[in-house]
């Protein structure tokens, strides 16, 4: 398993998620509505929820489960939001969201893209995956602007319980190595 790295873009620096960022990720997003409106999770009403997330995050970072980054601003180093990557085996599966000041700038694609091309030159990791609601057009358009190919509508998918108590339908997202080294 390779070690949790920090990644650079031209404006963002993603940095491994710690418990310190409980305040800064509580007040950024993790009670906003409409930024954990297509999250399997609901807005948090106490910081105790956020730090009860955040410690799930980092004990599977330890456990070699994920990779999870928080997104900053690197000029400030402002907290804009957070990506992380599931592993499962030789695949992983991607997701990530942005506070909602930092909508509609390119930071979530500028993100992905920093972690796709991570991942995908580790040699461990053949493939990677990303899924979102059917309905929740910016992160289509974030995961096909970084290269993901959208493979299949997948039925009663995914809960979303700030949508419905009853599974939706999602977007399968997929790129694999060898297409993405070509």
């Amino acid at each position: 398993m390779p070690s949790h790295p920090q990644l650079q873009t031209d404006r963002l620096f993603l940095r491994r998620l710690t418990l310190r960022d409980t305040d800064a990720v509580f007040s950024a997003y993790a009670q906003d509505a409409e930024v954990t409106r297509y999250l399997s999770w609901k807005p948090h009403l106490k910081k105790l929820e956020t730090e009860t997330l955040i410690k799930r995050f980092v004990v599977d970072d330890h456990a070699g489960l994920s990779f999870t980054w928080v997104i900053e601003q690197l000029d400030n180093a402002e907290l804009s939001g957070m990506i992380d990557l599931k592993i499962n085996d030789s695949k992983t599966t991607m997701g990530f969201l942005l506070a909602r000041p930092f909508w509609g700038k390119g930071f979530a694609t500028e993100a992905s893209c920093a972690v796709i091309d991570w991942s995908l030159r580790e040699a461990e990791f053949e493939r990677i995956e990303s899924f979102c609601d059917k309905d929740n057009a910016d992160s289509v358009r974030v995961l096909e602007k970084s290269g993901m190919k959208r493979e299949r509508l997948l039925r009663r998918f995914g809960v979303h319980p700030n949508l419905s108590s009853s599974p939706r339908d999602c977007w399968r997202f997929g790129l694999s190595r060898t297409l993405f080294l070509k």
